[in-house]
């Protein structure tokens, strides 16, 4: 995809993506923030000719901004790939926005090569349980035998967990929005913000059960005047139909959640696992014409691309 400026603050970088070989991101500027997509699908990752171009892997995005941490939303299948571009000396320091803790958001973390080296450091931030288990407790009871041939607490790595919901906080110099969203079981989204740009996060968000376009305060909150919206694009009207309870939503959903909170672009997040790229090709389209008439920028996220902001 040619270098293309689509909204006057936000530009598709087109580099050469070493893991996938499509668009990606391995070029960072140096005063831009860089948005990469390490997995874009949902539910299970999948693999096969017919998704080759958008990806297979599931829920990872990095934030790189200039002078910090990386910061990564989510830790599915796709934090793998992350990791492959990171150093391997002890050096590493980063940071999990973690929405939920269903399998696909949390199973990329055993094979994140960086953990693997003493001296590492992630920090993984979370919403606790209904039944008041922590992230931490979670992540500690599903990763180790026999689910797992080792115990979280084996890797060499320093890995600290903490509990969010409804929470502000910092990460170095950005600032941190979590908020709980509608989902099955907690889940939070999230916002961040450096240097005045704004990102915005949620990949599993319950759109209402009658298919109304009505959306909870702490989802508007999220996504104000956002300068990119990465959020749930599941499921067509007719899908939604039969997953309503599911806790997701639909492509036009999406659209006019983005408009309605002022959004500058929305990336559609969270492809179904059966969706072919011809079929997300179809739905994008559809989606960038709902959004050209509300004022807001579509694009559907694939993996290895990186936008600059």
């Amino acid at each position: 995809m040619p270098a293309t400026d689509v909204t006057g603050t936000l530009v598709y970088i087109a580099v050469t993506n070493a893991y996938r070989g499509r668009p990606g991101g391995s070029v960072h500027s140096t005063s831009a923030i860089d948005i990469t997509f390490h997995g874009v699908r949902g539910s299970t990752p999948c693999h096969g000719a017919d998704v080759a171009r958008y990806g297979g892997n599931t829920s990872c995005v990095s934030v790189v901004a200039p002078g910090q941490d990386p910061i990564l939303f989510d830790m599915g299948t796709g934090l793998r790939y992350f990791g492959h571009q990171q150093p391997n000396d002890g050096s590493f320091r980063g940071h999990v926005l973690l929405s939920h803790l269903h399998w696909d958001h949390t199973q990329g973390l055993p094979f994140f090569t960086p953990i693997l080296c003493p001296g590492s450091r992630l920090d993984v931030y979370g919403p606790a349980q209904e039944d008041g288990r922590s992230v931490g407790a979670v992540m500690r009871e599903t990763i180790r035998p026999p689910l797992f041939p080792i115990m979280l607490a084996d890797f060499p790595g320093r890995i600290d967990f903490h509990d969010v919901s409804d929470t502000d906080f910092r990460i170095g110099d950005v600032d941190v929005m979590a908020r709980l969203i509608p989902h099955v079981g907690p889940t939070c989204g999230y916002r961040v913000t450096f240097g005045g740009r704004s990102i915005a996060y949620m990949s599993d968000h319950q759109m209402p059960y009658d298919g109304s376009m009505q959306a909870a305060d702490a989802a508007i909150e999220l996504a104000a005047g956002a300068d990119l919206l990465i959020h749930d694009a599941q499921y067509t009207t007719k899908e939604f139909a039969h997953k309503s309870t599911w806790g997701h939503c639909t492509v036009e959903y999406a659209v006019w959640l983005a408009a309605e909170a002022g959004v500058k672009q929305l990336a559609l997040f969270h492809h179904d696992p059966t969706r072919c790229d011809e079929a997300i090709d179809h739905i994008s389209k559809l989606a960038r014409l709902l959004g050209e008439r509300r004022g807001v920028d579509v694009i559907a996220a694939s993996e290895g691309l990186t936008l600059s902001l």
